[in-house]
């Protein structure tokens, strides 16, 4: 039996595409403040390169010892603008730039936490912050940015909101010379979670241990390939098989992030066993959803079967890891995913279905490129819905758009690597200007009050 599911685990590895999709090492900088900046910035360096020192070559060695590929190495840390708020710097850019260095020091892949937390208002340091963000964005290789606007608990900050769809676009200007790429690594959230341990939304919260491992697993091909045994049958069926692979999934993203924690001297936190897609061919969540016999995704009953996969992933998952945390469901990012290019390209899919699909999926308009000249108010408007959809619904939500600049719809961004290519997709043309420029905050639902 024993060799039965070694070689069945070896053969998802090799023609499944089964992959750990990062470690992630979390690290606290909250004993790196200071009201002098360049000092907090030096705490900072030697805080993560000391921390971090091993996490690649650790990561290497499991990956040659166990022969499971671990594609990234990581670090996500407390929002930057909580330690850069007691400095008197007016830009925490130099912040950001700090955090760069220390990813090629370390020979990390990404960065988090140049990130805020305004779902109720702002700080100083917030406001600081978020300006910098296109800046930051456009002078740093590593680095991801997410700001959180929303909570179930507190309801939406519009005025936040407003304020990053000008981050969006500006971003996006910043960064035209490589097609708005600055946009693929800032992320709006509404209910943000503090151990999450995928790009660009991670951050290190302040509830979190000084320094800890999260692990993100991911196999949507294996999750494929165990429903092409199951076709025509009903979905009961169709839900038990995919629990039962998200367990095998579950329990060897445990095995590699306990033995990473073990060699580097640092707690073990949370598996997320969120499906996160590739573009290559036989990664793709899209195709796992058309194997339940849709003809394409983005038809009629996509929604539903997006839901039965969720759920299934996560129930198979909690069975198999006694801390499972982060988002943990099937992520749907248009130009990661090579079945989800294919149905936007064929007219299957439209923005108004995939925020349709948000609301029972991890996460929501995620690496979604639009037309250069969609004005900030429909940006704005967007992360609108997103936010409201996660906080009526109590679950995370967010939105990762690039305006490419100079492109229309039907045209191609390219961004290589796992960040892939997307089409340029349709935005609804009529305005939401005036709704956007009330501001203030809507309130928390009324189910928010728990207590």
């Amino acid at each position: 039996m024993e060799t039965k599911q070694i070689l069945e685990t070896i053969r998802m590895i090799e023609e499944e595409k089964l992959d750990i999709r990062t470690i992630t090492m979390g690290i606290s900088l909250l004993d790196c403040i200071d009201s002098d900046g360049a000092k907090a910035r030096a705490k900072i360096y030697d805080k993560m390169t000391r921390r971090a020192e091993n996490l690649v070559k650790t990561g290497a060695a499991i990956e040659d010892e166990f022969g499971i590929p671990i594609i990234h190495k990581r670090i996500s840390v407390t929002p930057i603008s909580l330690i850069a708020g007691a400095s008197q710097d007016e830009n925490y850019t130099a912040f950001a730039q700090t955090l760069d260095e220390v990813a090629k020091t370390t020979g990390v892949n990404f960065v988090g936490g140049f990130s805020a937390l305004v779902q109720k208002g702002y700080t100083l340091g917030d406001r600081k912050l978020i300006q910098s963000i296109p800046e930051a964005m456009a002078t740093t290789e590593f680095v991801c940015s997410s700001v959180n606007v929303g909570s179930t608990r507190s309801g939406i900050n519009m005025d936040a909101v407003k304020q990053m769809g000008g981050i969006v676009k500006e971003t996006a200007a910043r960064t035209a010379d490589q097609q708005g790429l600055g946009c693929a690594k800032l992320v709006i959230f509404a209910n943000a979670v503090e151990d999450n341990p995928f790009m660009a939304g991670a951050f290190h919260g302040v509830g979190e241990e000084d320094c800890i491992l999260n692990v993100g697993v991911s196999g949507p091909g294996v999750v494929k390939r165990a429903l092409e045994k199951v076709k025509g049958q009903p979905f009961d069926v169709v839900s038990e098989t995919v629990k039962k692979i998200a367990f095998k999934i579950t329990r060897m993203g445990q095995l590699v992030g306990r033995e990473a924690s073990e060699r580097l001297g640092v707690p073990f936190g949370i598996v997320d066993l969120s499906l996160a897609p590739t573009p290559a061919v036989g990664d793709s969540v899209a195709h796992i959803l058309e194997e339940m016999g849709l003809e394409s995704v983005g038809t009629h009953g996509t929604t539903a079967a997006l839901a039965l996969l969720n759920d299934a992933v996560k129930k198979g998952g909690v069975m198999a890891c006694s801390h499972v945390g982060g988002l943990s469901g099937a992520f749907i990012p248009v130009s990661e995913d090579a079945g989800m290019i294919d149905a936007v390209n064929r007219g299957a899919l439209n923005l108004e279905k995939l925020e349709a699909m948000t609301a029972v999926c991890s996460v929501g308009l995620d690496m979604i490129a639009v037309p250069g000249d969609t004005p900030a108010e429909t940006i704005a408007a967007m992360i609108a819905d997103e936010a409201a959809i996660g906080v009526i619904n109590n679950k995370t939500t967010a939105v990762r758009v690039i305006p490419a600049p100079g492109k229309a719809v039907g045209e191609t961004v390219e961004f290589g690597g796992l960040l892939g290519h997307a089409p340029v997709m349709a935005v609804n043309r009529h305005k939401s200007a005036d709704f956007i420029n009330r501001g203030g905050r809507i309130p928390a639902p009324i189910h928010s009050f728990k207590n």
